[in-house]
């Protein structure tokens, strides 16, 4: 069993390493928020991120945003300057593809090996350990991280070389916000129009607009009970980290020259929901409710 750093013990983290000490690793973790450390049973605490990182053979970032994991990894005290050559860093962050291939090259200049492994799952995921890791970086790092990963993960995905599991990242999720708002928009439709929501999900999850925005993740209450739209959209994953995403999504494809029309208008379309008082924390799929303003039964 490995020694590994945890950095990052949110909402995602905090059950990533909880997933990692029940599978017997020994877990050092630090967080901003001291509560979040003190709920990651198994963890034990350290006094910094560098601390954490320091004599781990590999180390686990779970942050915000990429000015956060350069600030973690390279900034004053940073993680990597605390790291013993030859470990292992596993980016399970979602940010910026150029981000994190500055970051493997910093990584490597330090003789760390350096992963992007962002996720697809959510809190649930996270705890019932089924993420799914999209992964970026060299086939050696993949090979040692495997192990670990898959204390986390169900489905692992080596994607390509460093920055790759942030692209497939961005580029899924662009296709989740766009499907999202799709069906939203169908069942805003359907409720104008007198269809019965179950009847449209009894019709479209048979046939040819059926999509995982439907069938699992259905954004209207009853027809997929597990489906946040039964819990007044209590958040698996928030319209904010959407907008994120996509946002993340545009910023790729402006410097890649790439047309993306649909994804500028989902982000735009999130933009919108978010700025409404309370729905930037509700569940992304919350976004049905901008449509059934514009389209009362």
């Amino acid at each position: 069993m490995a020694r590994i750093g945890f950095i990052g013990l949110g909402n995602m983290g905090g059950p990533m390493a909880r997933n990692l000490v029940k599978a017997g690793h020994e877990v050092v973790g630090f967080d901003l928020v001291k509560t979040n450390i003190g709920a990651a049973a198994g963890v034990r605490p350290a006094a910094s991120a560098a601390d954490a990182a320091s004599g781990a053979d590999a180390v686990v970032t779970m942050l915000p945003a990429g000015a956060h994991v350069r600030e973690v990894l390279t900034g004053k005290g940073g993680v990597l300057a605390a790291m013993k050559p030859g470990a292992l860093l596993i980016d399970s962050s979602t940010i910026d593809v150029a981000t994190a291939r500055d970051m493997e090259a910093a990584a490597r200049a330090k003789g760390v090996l350096l992963l992007d492994a962002p996720v697809s799952g959510g809190v649930g995921g996270a705890e019932a350990g089924t993420l799914t890791f999209m992964v970026g970086g060299s086939e050696e790092a993949f090979a040692k991280a495997r192990p670990i990963l898959d204390n986390m993960g169900k489905t692992i995905v080596h994607a390509g070389g460093p920055g790759n599991g942030q692209a497939a990242k961005i580029c899924n999720n662009m296709i989740l916000g766009i499907s999202m708002i799709a069906t939203s928009e169908a069942f805003a439709l359907a409720a104008r129009l007198g269809l019965d929501a179950q009847k449209l999900f009894d019709i479209s999850s048979k046939s040819s607009g059926q999509c995982w925005s439907m069938t699992s993740y259905c954004p209207v209450p009853g027809p997929v009970p597990t489906s946040p739209a039964n819990r007044n959209y209590k958040a698996g994953f928030t319209a904010a980290m959407m907008l994120k995403d996509l946002k993340l999504a545009q910023e790729a494809a402006a410097t890649a020259g790439a047309l993306t029309p649909l994804g500028a208008e989902a982000a735009q379309v999130y933009g919108l929901f978010c700025a409404q008082a309370g729905n930037a924390a509700l569940d992304f799929s919350g976004v049905i409710g901008l449509f059934q303003e514009r389209n009362p039964a």
